[in-house]
């Protein structure tokens, strides 16, 4: 959806002219409008990093300059950059990382949602996106030509039921004002451990998506670690949200959620085989899988505690 451009100390992001279900930056001044978007939004969690809008013109010798005089041909993101050592994601690889380190970082992000305006009127957009990326998820990975039917369609049932049966404890948290507008895209590659940390790369383009439940997004950004090889993250940031907003959903709610963003990772993964032309082949489907068995494991996760409680042990009446 954009370039980007680094420099020594710099990196400019310049909107692709797509238009997409989900986007649209077709046009110039959707182009602007979007780029002041991402500065306004990512100012929340990233004020240090996210530094102006500037304008990419052409002067009347047809060189492109930034900013300057000239007519406007389109716009860019400026923006400060931040150390490829300290993104989260790379200290997971190479075991640099601190329990103070990941503390911070919570409690940047349970501050950050204990302020946000609860979306009771607007909350409703959550549970669409819910249930309509689950349509497309199961559309997608069922597809013949992919041949993840037998691996996908059990996670599939399991978080289409479970959608289903827990749809009322979503509208009643709706309803309860825990829905706000967040980030979007919580992922362990858009974290800094920096002082302060900064959080950058919030969805822009689409408010919808970023309305959500705030268990749901910090549990997504536990999960990616988990997958990355630091299961130890998700407890510490589930932690400090419920320091902040203590009205957490239950033990199923969560493991819908981590189910369903499973399989909206592997969905987006496969998607790619689609593209003209296709980016990396041989990558899409075996991390697909992973993300699959990942939902399940999510799901089963429930499962187990459930059996636990109902099975007598030894002395039980």
């Amino acid at each position: 959806m954009s370039w980007v451009f680094l420099t020594d100390e710099l990196v400019y992001k310049l909107k692709k002219p797509v238009r997409h279900a989900f986007l649209d930056f077709s046009t110039i001044r959707k182009r602007q409008f979007y780029c002041g978007e991402e500065l306004r939004l990512n100012a929340r969690l990233a004020a240090e990093t996210y530094r102006r809008v500037l304008s990419l013109r052409r002067d009347a010798s047809g060189r492109l300059t930034l900013g300057g005089s000239g007519r406007v041909v389109d716009w860019l993101v400026e923006m400060k950059r931040l150390p490829q050592g300290d993104m989260l994601d790379e200290r997971i690889a190479c075991g640099r990382l601190a329990a103070a380190q990941i503390d911070d970082v919570a409690n940047t992000l349970a501050v950050f949602y204990a302020q946000r305006q609860a979306e009771i009127d607007g909350g409703g957009a959550y549970l669409r996106h819910l249930t309509g990326e689950q349509r497309i998820n199961r559309a997608i990975l069922l597809r013949p030509e992919l041949a993840l039917a037998d691996i996908a369609s059990g996670a599939l049932d399991m978080v289409d039921g479970l959608l289903q049966r827990l749809k009322p404890r979503i509208e009643a948290r709706i309803l309860g004002g825990a829905i706000v507008e967040g980030h979007g895209d919580l992922r362990p590659e858009h974290v800094c451990l920096c002082q302060p940390p900064q959080i950058i790369d919030c969805l822009e383009f689409n408010r919808s998506m970023r309305v959500i439940d705030p268990y749901d997004e910090i549990n997504y950004l536990g999960m990616e670690c988990e997958m990355l090889g630091a299961p130890w993250i998700r407890p510490l940031l589930v932690k400090a949200l419920q320091s902040r907003l203590p009205d957490s959903p239950d033990a199923e709610l969560l493991a819908l959620y981590g189910g369903f963003r499973a399989l909206l990772k592997a969905r987006l993964g496969v998607a790619h085989l689609f593209e003209t032309p296709i980016r990396h082949p041989e990558k899409w489907r075996p991390q697909a899988i992973r993300y699959i068995r990942q939902a399940e494991r999510e799901m089963f996760s429930v499962r187990s505690r459930s059996i636990r409680k109902s099975t007598p042990v030894c002395g039980d009446a």
